[in-house]
């Protein structure tokens, strides 16, 4: 078996053209001390919240210093779906729920010094999906989509050529330089994005025995690679969805009377889980008890919503993500962490914004979980998204006006209005909507072939259960290609700066930890 391993970002430099300027050279000519500090705020915009605000940002960024140092550990937090569209909706959102106007509201990541763009495309599609984009960020390089850790020299399905060329995670590598490992997800563990932490396959869809098609010979499910993970004493913590691909279908489902397992080789991957010396939990009563190695599944399939979640039986992601920050700081050696919110992107596809930003709200409540429990000083933390959604935020509404509503704007005179903004068929129309999907406005036709937009009230599209209205029809709305935020702090998050390719943040990731250099350092011994 060919096993390809990436190089680390010091071997790029000399021709990287993505490789950011920034420095941390502190013998700057003397003229720049005279820059360090803003002048004084002018009598005539004295008192001025914009001003004087925007003065105390300037104040806080020429504070900023690199910490251009090695990293201890790495939390990567990926938010599926959560493209800048879903960013300034969620914050927001989350800022009237706290009973502010919304729009000066702050989410938890945003308060990361360093930001760059990525570039999401697969290698054969302009528009990604989460196993190639994923992928890249946990390997280095690109691929096609569809794909687990697996180089574009493979084609989508071909046994074979996944065995032939693997690529190596930012897991593997973490757990052969001796440090701990978790992955935590609020979607199946063996889903797209998770999966590529621990295993390589050629197709996403093969999460457990019952999915290999016939000729697959030789190829192993996601779900078993979890179990058998064959570096270093195995992954540490997993936490999330899932249960279902770890049970064979004549076992119970500890929660649900009427579910069982998939698995058609009767194995149980829980029980193997425990054979090792691990603890396997279902609820919330069984996390807040683990310890050690943990591998907690919480649901047959995804975990759900956040808006729907009992909160005395299924953990939230910031439980999941305390848990896991708290076992794998036992490992002196540090972690490698990656957490993601695995439903804003299955919300978006049902075309129900209520539901993707109470997850990607939920989503930022881990950011900040961590965030108070570890110190930026040896923590490198990345928060980014795997790809983007076709959400639109749109209309002229007013200040403060209910993120899930409906349009109500200005008066010519720019005081608020009180009635809703009529579209130009003079009905009423949400703030957010979609390109694609289920809520498509085209319903009924007479034989002029004339099609009308459903009628929506205020009170209906602040529902939860609500489909935004949508341009073009489609049973799932689909994914977009815009260029996802990457925010990060900690050390040697300055690297992030600019445009970058999407596989780059594992370079970053290498660069900091050492991964390369530390395993191959540690299998010469």
């Amino acid at each position: 078996m060919r096993l390809i391993t990436t190089v680390c970002l010091t071997a790029l430099i000399a021709g990287c053209a993505q490789m950011p300027s920034t420095t941390t050279d502190t013998s700057a000519p003397e003229v720049s001390a005279t820059l360090k500090t803003p002048p004084a705020i002018p009598a005539r915009v004295a008192g001025n919240e914009w001003y004087e605000g925007a003065q105390e940002t300037l104040k806080a960024n020429l504070a900023k210093r690199p910490i251009d140092r090695p990293a201890k550990n790495v939390i990567l937090f990926i938010a599926d779906g959560m493209d800048p569209t879903t960013v300034t909706a969620a914050r927001i959102f989350d800022g009237q729920q706290k009973g502010m106007s919304g729009e000066e509201n702050v989410l938890a990541f945003e308060t990361l010094p360093h930001l760059a763009l990525s570039k999401t495309y697969n290698t054969n599609q302009q528009v990604a999906d989460s196993a190639g984009t994923a992928s890249a960020m946990l390997t280095g390089v690109k691929t096609k989509a569809g794909m687990i850790s697996v180089s574009d020299e493979a084609m989508v399905g071909d046994c074979q050529g996944a065995l032939d060329n693997p690529v190596m995670t930012a897991g593997e590598l973490a757990k052969q330089a001796g440090m701990a490992v978790g992955v935590v997800s609020t979607a199946r563990l063996t889903h797209a994005t998770p999966a590529t932490v621990y295993s390589h396959s050629a197709d996403r869809d093969w999460e457990s025995d019952a999915d290999l098609p016939e000729g697959a010979e030789g190829c192993t499910d996601i779900a078993s690679q979890l179990i058998s993970f064959p570096y270093g004493d195995g992954i540490d913590v997993a936490l999330g969805g899932g249960r279902g691909n770890f049970m064979p279908k004549e076992m119970a489902d500890p929660e649900y009377e009427n579910r069982t397992g998939r698995r058609t080789d009767g194995r149980d991957l829980t029980a193997e889980w425990e054979a090792q010396g691990g603890t396997f939990v279902w609820n919330k009563a069984g996390l807040a008890s683990a310890s050690g190695k943990v591998l907690g599944l919480f649901e047959p399939s995804h975990m759900q919503y956040d808006a729907d979640r009992s909160v005395n039986d299924e953990p939230s992601l910031s439980d999941m993500t305390a848990t896991a920050i708290h076992l794998l700081s036992a490992d002196e050696d540090g972690f490698f962490l990656m957490v993601e919110g695995g439903r804003v992107d299955h919300a978006h596809h049902g075309g129900n914004a209520s539901r993707a930003l109470s997850d990607t709200v939920a989503f930022d409540d881990a950011v900040a979980t961590a965030l108070a429990m570890v110190d930026l000083e040896d923590t490198l933390v990345i928060v980014t998204a795997d790809h983007g959604h076709t959400m639109t935020f749109a209309g002229y509404p007013k200040r403060g006006n209910p993120m899930l509503g409906v349009v109500v704007s200005t008066e010519d005179d720019g005081s608020p209005s009180t009635e809703p903004y009529p579209a130009g068929d003079g009905k009423p129309y949400t703030t957010l909507g979609y390109a694609n999907g289920p809520g498509a406005v085209l319903i009924g036709h007479d034989e002029d072939e004339h099609f009308e937009r459903p009628e929506v009230s205020d009170e209906e599209a602040q529902g939860l259960d609500y489909q935004q209205q949508a341009l073009v029809p489609g049973y799932s709305e689909t994914h977009g290609g815009q260029d996802v935020t990457i925010f990060a702090g900690g050390p040697q998050a300055y690297l992030f700066d600019g445009t970058v390719e999407q596989n780059y943040i594992f370079h970053v990731i290498d660069f900091a930890l050492g991964l390369n250099q530390r395993a191959e350092a540690a299998s010469a011994e």
